[in-house]
């Protein structure tokens, strides 16, 4: 083994360390791995810089806009208000239909934005229908990997894997060469969820009203300043109430108004009503101070927030957004956003006291308070995905045939070999800009910047393994251990590998890292590459068993209220039925 395959190697520990523990962001990540890379002379600065111009990231980057025009039309909205209307008649029948809709649409374009469309939909039908929230999410979050699977342009994965094949002398992946083995997942995937899936899911306490699902009463109350209360006349920052009481005064009432002025900005005057946050220990103190009083021991509804310019909203943190990392407090959340953040539902936990303090991770579900001139604002920020609606988002569908039509433009001249699907992609993305299904200012917004960094960056540990041998020393230590089985075994131990991989880190960087050794392990066995590289690519895609292997499950974490075992429970018999049949057909539609 030669010191440059250990430094590859110790990149390659380092990256799954980081990528497994989010210290830093996975785009962060992966640029660290590639400086690494260069500065210790493993590649050169034109094969660490070749990631950005690669076709897969390029491609990726343009389906975003083409996911995002064809959601801006509201072609993917419809299909989902339609899918709901079902269960009114029969919960299983709803279920299934909604499935199979975005398993379907999820196969054509990015399941991230179908399933940010499902959320609010879908919780609509559960208060409704007095569904449990928890029945509903974790079945649309796995169909969209289903459907994911069953084309190239399905997940950025597949377009990945397709390029790495291509750079190493390969036939590029072909649009529907996936369907075979993808719809056998799809319809084990729904057999799985119809009979055993979706009744292992726990049933979760059912909450009609936001208050209730965050328990609000315990920790917000209404107060009133008498005329013997002492921080009348001083700032809010500054006030007595403020100073020795560990509490939070979120907003002030004045003659039956609210003050639009910042909080911080407020004199305290006689009789204002102040809406704080403290714990049950501080409203008892509070019930015993002079000059203080509260209003009836007041249990707030949601009701209580609604005003004609006032909205009580949930929303998750989006994957990949800019408040990743930062906490409340340090994104100065209330100045930015315009809103006021109430709790936060983070990996199953709800928080309430010092969560402001919290680093944000994606998924993170957050009680807001905002004021309607300013919801618009945030639900078009990039960094939140809107689970509860006020109304229905306007969409311009006179451009629903037109986006759907170029869609299956991209998709045909892919097929028919008459561009490649770089090409077709960014085609597609010209004339969904011309017929504006989607403006130019929108497209630069539609882009996921991080994942095109991750994809920049990462590939050039593709590059590293290649160069420095260290994907045919995995590969031959693979085959001592494996070869004499049969390339069967490879496939199932390929298989295996990436499925536990893509489960603590990002299943791109895991395709880039075990891509490379399935090309030489094939080479080094004498047979075809390609049954290695779909063993590769469907684990990657096909990630159940964590609520954070997988963007869409990382949506649902917190909105549906699950636990880590709940992911556990469900997604670990998916996996292992999936990687049996990987095993078995695999070899049937990729053949040595």
């Amino acid at each position: 083994m030669t010191y440059e395959i250990l430094i590859v190697f110790g990149v390659i520990i380092l990256a799954v360390i980081l990528f497994a523990t989010e210290k830093i962001s996975v785009d962060l990540t992966a640029i660290l791995v590639m400086s690494l890379l260069l500065v210790s002379g493993i590649i050169t600065p034109e094969e660490g810089i070749a990631g950005f111009s690669n076709t897969a990231t390029i491609t990726v980057g343009a389906m975003f806009i083409v996911s995002e025009a064809l959601k801006k039309t509201g072609a993917v909205n419809y299909l989902g208000i339609v899918s709901s209307k079902i269960f009114k008649y029969n919960f299983w029948v709803g279920l299934v239909g909604t499935m199979v809709v975005v398993g379907i649409v999820s196969a054509f374009i990015n399941n991230t934005p179908v399933v940010a469309v499902f959320i609010p939909i879908l919780l609509s039908v559960s208060m409704d229908n007095k569904i449990n929230p928890s029945k509903l999410l974790m079945p649309i979050s796995f169909a969209s990997m289903f459907g994911g699977v069953c084309t190239l342009i399905g997940t950025s994965t597949n377009i990945l894997v397709s390029s790495i094949a291509v750079e190493h002398g390969l036939e590029p992946l072909k649009m529907f060469e996936f369907s075979s083995l993808g719809i056998v997942f799809f319809g084990a995937g729904m057999i799985f969820m119809f009979l055993f899936g979706v009744r292992m899911i726990p049933k979760r306490k059912y909450e009609g009203e936001l208050t209730e699902k965050y328990d609000m009463h315990d920790y917000l109350t209404d107060i009133i300043l008498l005329p013997s209360a002492e921080s009348i006349g001083s700032r809010i920052p500054d006030s007595p109430l403020v100073k020795e009481l560990d509490i939070d005064i979120l907003e002030v009432i004045r003659n039956n108004s609210r003050l639009l002025r910042p909080v911080s900005e407020i004199y305290l005057q006689s009789n204002d009503i102040l809406r704080v946050r403290c714990d049950i220990k501080q409203i008892q103190k509070l019930k015993d101070r002079i000059g203080i009083k509260l209003q009836s021991d007041l249990t707030l509804h949601d009701e209580d927030f609604k005003t004609e310019d006032l909205e009580l909203v949930e929303v998750i943190v989006a994957p990949n957004a800019e408040l990743i990392g930062k906490t409340i407090k340090s994104s100065r959340f209330r100045n930015v956003f315009h809103a006021n953040a109430l709790a936060i539902r983070q990996r199953g936990k709800l928080l309430r006291k010092g969560f402001t303090e919290t680093k944000l991770k994606a998924g993170d579900a957050i009680l807001v308070e905002v004021r309607k001139e300013d919801y618009y604002n945030l639900r078009s920020n990039p960094n939140f995905v809107i689970v509860s609606e006020i109304e229905l988002p306007k969409f311009n569908k006179k451009k629903i045939i037109p986006a759907l039509l170029i869609v299956m433009g991209i998709i045909l001249t892919a097929t028919l070999n008459i561009f490649p699907i770089m090409v077709s992609a960014l085609l597609g993305c010209i004339l969904l800009v011309a017929t504006k299904c989607i403006s130019l200012e929108e497209t630069y917004k539609a882009v996921d910047w991080k994942v095109i960094f991750l994809l920049g960056g990462i590939l050039s540990l593709g590059v590293a393994l290649e160069k420095t041998g260290a994907a045919l020393f995995v590969s031959n230590k693979m085959i001592d251990l494996l070869g004499g089985i049969g390339p069967v075994a490879v496939v199932a131990a390929l298989f295996f590998l990436t499925s536990v991989l893509t489960s603590i880190m990002s299943n791109n960087a895991t395709a880039v890292l075990l891509a490379p050794i399935a090309i030489s392990a094939a080479a080094t066995m004498n047979v075809d590459p390609k049954p290695f590289l779909m063993a590769v690519t469907f684990a990657a895609s096909a990630s159940f068993i964590t609520p954070v292997g997988y963007q869409t499950n990382t949506m649902i974490y917190g909105v549906g209220q699950y636990k880590f075992s709940d992911f556990l429970k469900v997604g670990t018999p998916l996996n292992l039925i999936f990687w049996i049949l990987a095993t078995i057909l695999i070899p049937v539609f990729y053949p040595f």
